[in-house]
């Protein structure tokens, strides 16, 4: 009895089902795949884009910035006045320091201080041609020094970490605007910190002929690119009609972009002449 059941479920075979892939189930597989070889790949050439932008573009500017500076300064020869005090203007209602009084004891009269007035500064040289580094500006709070160069392009000037200036404005020292523009991110990013400066904070700008110091007055936090009133002769908002000057003046001002890793908007930081001297 039990020889023929064996036999009969040897004959009765259990069927069984083989899974076969096929060609659209394949298909989708690779493009999965290489979907998310393309998505690793592309993550992977993003980051490399961002470690050049932050970091690679900062260092290379940096680098070749303190090396425009240390030519600057070379070639000025730096034996001349340094160490030389800076002389500034006297306060409002201070004289000679010395004790010596007019005759008979008196204090002798003095006329009544020009408020309007700036250092004197000598006679601007011969315009610097274009992307030419040609002076050096100093922001003690930031521990920012960069050199400034003509022109506000990005290849030939703020891509390299330079400070630019505004052509048509003022030259360093004198009367009316000096204005400059620099990288607030990547590319040395020297401007990177001037939203942090306050009045009163100092701001040196140094040449071949003189140093010269403005003293931090005003800013704003805001304004459109096109606002080109803070960079005239006589600084004034043509956004914000209330902030800036309305009188002829010794200015400074530094512009960059805002809010940090955008160009929508400007940062504006402005100064007023205070001191020089010459090298």
């Amino acid at each position: 009895m039990g020889i023929p059941l064996i036999v009969r479920a040897v004959r009765e075979r259990i069927p069984v089902v083989v899974q076969r892939n096929s060609p659209g189930r394949r298909a989708a597989v690779r493009g999965l795949w290489t979907g998310a070889e393309l998505v690793v790949t592309l993550g992977v050439v993003l980051l490399l884009l961002v470690a050049h932008q932050l970091w690679w573009t900062n260092r290379q500017a940096r680098e070749g910035a303190e090396r425009q500076v240390r030519a600057l300064q070379e070639d000025w020869g730096q034996d001349r006045g340094v160490g030389a005090p800076v002389v500034e203007p006297p306060e409002d209602g201070q004289g000679d320091e010395s004790g010596a009084g007019g005759q008979n004891g008196q204090e002798p009269e003095r006329p009544a201080p020009d408020r309007t007035a700036a250092p004197a500064a000598p006679v601007a040289p011969t315009a610097p041609r274009w992307d030419q580094a040609y002076a050096v500006l100093r922001i003690p709070r930031l521990g920012l020094t960069a050199p400034v160069a003509q022109g506000i392009s990005k290849r030939g000037v703020l891509d390299k970490g330079y400070v630019g200036h505004y052509p048509r404005t003022a030259q360093p020292g004198q009367a009316g605007n000096f204005a400059v523009a620099g990288h607030r991110n990547t590319h040395g990013e020297p401007f990177r910190r001037i939203d942090r400066l306050r009045r009163g904070d100092r701001i040196t700008v140094e040449t071949r002929d003189a140093v010269y110091t403005y003293t931090v007055d005003n800013s704003l936090a805001q304004t459109s690119p096109s606002d080109s009133g803070v960079i005239a002769a006589v600084p004034r908002s043509n956004v914000r009609t209330a902030v800036g000057y309305s009188a002829p003046g010794y200015y400074l001002t530094l512009t960059t972009c805002t809010p940090e890793f955008t160009s929508r908007y400007r940062l504006i930081v402005w100064g007023k002449l205070t001191a020089m001297r010459p090298r």
